[in-house]
């Protein structure tokens, strides 16, 4: 399929990589994306991006990403670079040893378990010892034998006190599997009561979509989450990360390599799903949110807040699955991959191998600058590190300056507010929400470092006017 030229692409029905089933035509939104020849990056030139050794050229191609967007033969190929998990600087030679790294069955548990760091609830890897997801599969399969046989579960497995259920669920279970008597061990039962859902959410995730009409293609979607929830037990499953991890499923036909864009992806969204009492994982993405709008669009923070949407809990789907909801598949991919692009850091991959959490990590030089995503480019020039501004944030702001009107002559309650949000499903256009929210990301930085200024100049008049007062008045 990557080898068809890209003139013939032009008229093309991208709906043919991903097709819909034809009872559910009528459900889904309309696709917008379309292949422009000049414009998408396609396979012809994402192959001309690399050098005779394999070092890409990661500028031209987000160049041509930040303008049409992926070709969907090679969405899985690009997608594994824009999310770290490939140094553009590495080889194919260094790329095949990491892939083969990664999904080698006959490396030992005991041999990278003694390396095991944790990192925010993360199990960080080393450059000798990277995690093996076939290494991980191997131990979950130890324990519950239905992982990696091309079935799933949808029924719990074990009660809340850790008694097994196998007898009430035998139609459903490996008949290997067992538990004698009840689970001591914390994380292995908190992790397993959490299998039976992943499954529920597993038959609900794009089911549209002829590829899940494949048991198997279920089931491989339901691993990924299995194995992923076992190895970052501080979040575990959430439902929302199934939205997430579907497309690299349907893009990536290795198991293994599906599991690590999942992964790279939660690096950037895993505290969305973080869930403790009283507060929601994208609070503060929402807190920003929030700011954004009230030194953009006063006038429209301040009828939101009248409306007691201050909090801006509405735009909660919006952040939590990446407006997954409110595009078609073949759009939402396309919103990603600008995004990815325009977000990209050419120390992305050096920063997930070290594990470093700190801005630091994040520094360029100026030629490392111009392998920037326009979005990133922004942030490092004004030094603003922090994840909650992400370009999501910005991309809900232009939503809700797109509907500033409306929201203001119509919305008389939070019911109208998302009534009017929910309008955008399947009508809106991923490039120009892309580039309203560069916009809106300029103005915002604009007017926030000038109110700092001010802010600034306040301060430094009120420390030094009572030292000059009192010298007016004395002389």
């Amino acid at each position: 399929m990557s080898g068809i030229l890209f003139h013939k692409y032009g008229g093309e029905d991208l709906d043919s990589y991903y097709p819909i089933r034809p009872e559910c035509q009528a459900d889904v939104p309309k696709v917008r994306f379309k292949a422009r020849a000049g414009k998408t990056l396609s396979a012809r030139r994402w192959h001309a991006a690399f050098s005779e050794d394999g070092h890409l050229d990661i500028a031209k191609v987000l160049r041509r990403i930040q303008r049409g967007g992926i070709h969907p033969s090679i969405k899985g190929l690009v997608w594994e670079f824009l999310l770290g998990c490939y140094d553009p600087n590495s080889t194919f030679e260094e790329r095949n040893q990491i892939r083969q790294q990664r999904s080698d069955s006959k490396f030992l548990l005991c041999y990278f378990f003694s390396f095991f760091t944790e990192h925010r609830g993360l199990i960080s890897y080393t450059n000798h010892f990277r995690q093996q997801y076939a290494a991980w599969k191997t131990e979950c399969q130890n324990i519950v034998p239905i992982i990696g046989s091309g079935k799933f579960i949808t029924a719990a497995i074990v009660t809340d006190d850790g008694q097994s259920l196998q007898d009430s669920n035998r139609d459903s279970l490996d008949q290997g599997w067992h538990v004698d008597g009840t689970i001591s061990d914390k994380k292995v039962l908190q992790w397993m009561l959490g299998l039976h859902q992943i499954g529920l959410d597993v038959v609900r995730t794009d089911r549209s979509l002829v590829f899940y009409e494949s048991e198997t293609n279920q089931a491989k979607l339901w691993d990924v989450l299995a194995i992923y929830s076992w190895v970052d037990n501080d979040i575990g499953y959430v439902q929302g990360m199934n939205d997430i991890c579907s497309p690299m499923i349907v893009l990536l036909e290795n198991e293994a390599d599906a599991f690590w864009c999942f992964e790279h992806t939660m690096r950037r969204l895993r505290e969305n799903f973080r869930t403790n009492t009283g507060m929601i994982g994208v609070q503060s993405q929402l807190s920003t949110l929030s700011q954004i709008i009230r030194t953009i669009d006063p006038k429209l923070h301040q009828h939101l807040e009248d409306l007691d949407g201050g909090e801006y809990l509405f735009a909660f789907r919006m952040l939590m699955v990446l407006f997954r909801r409110e595009f078609s598949f073949v759009d939402a991919l396309y919103l990603w991959e600008l995004m990815w692009a325009m977000e990209y850091n050419p120390n992305i991959f050096s920063l997930y191998e070290s594990n470093s959490s700190t801005s630091d990590g994040r520094q360029v030089n100026d030629k490392q600058l111009k392998q920037c995503g326009k979005f990133e480019r922004k942030n490092v020039k004004t030094g603003q590190p922090d994840k909650t501004s992400a370009l999501s944030v910005f991309l809900v702001a232009s939503v809700l300056e797109t509907k500033n009107k409306k929201l203001l002559r119509e919305a008389k309650g939070l019911d109208d507010v998302v009534k009017i949000l929910a309008d955008i499903t399947g009508n809106l256009d991923a490039k120009k929400a892309c580039n309203e929210a560069l916009k809106i990301q300029k103005k915002y930085l604009s007017k926030h470092n000038k109110l700092r200024l001010f802010v600034i100049g306040v301060m430094v008049l009120l420390i030094v006017t009572p030292v000059i007062v009192p010298i007016h008045v004395n002389q």
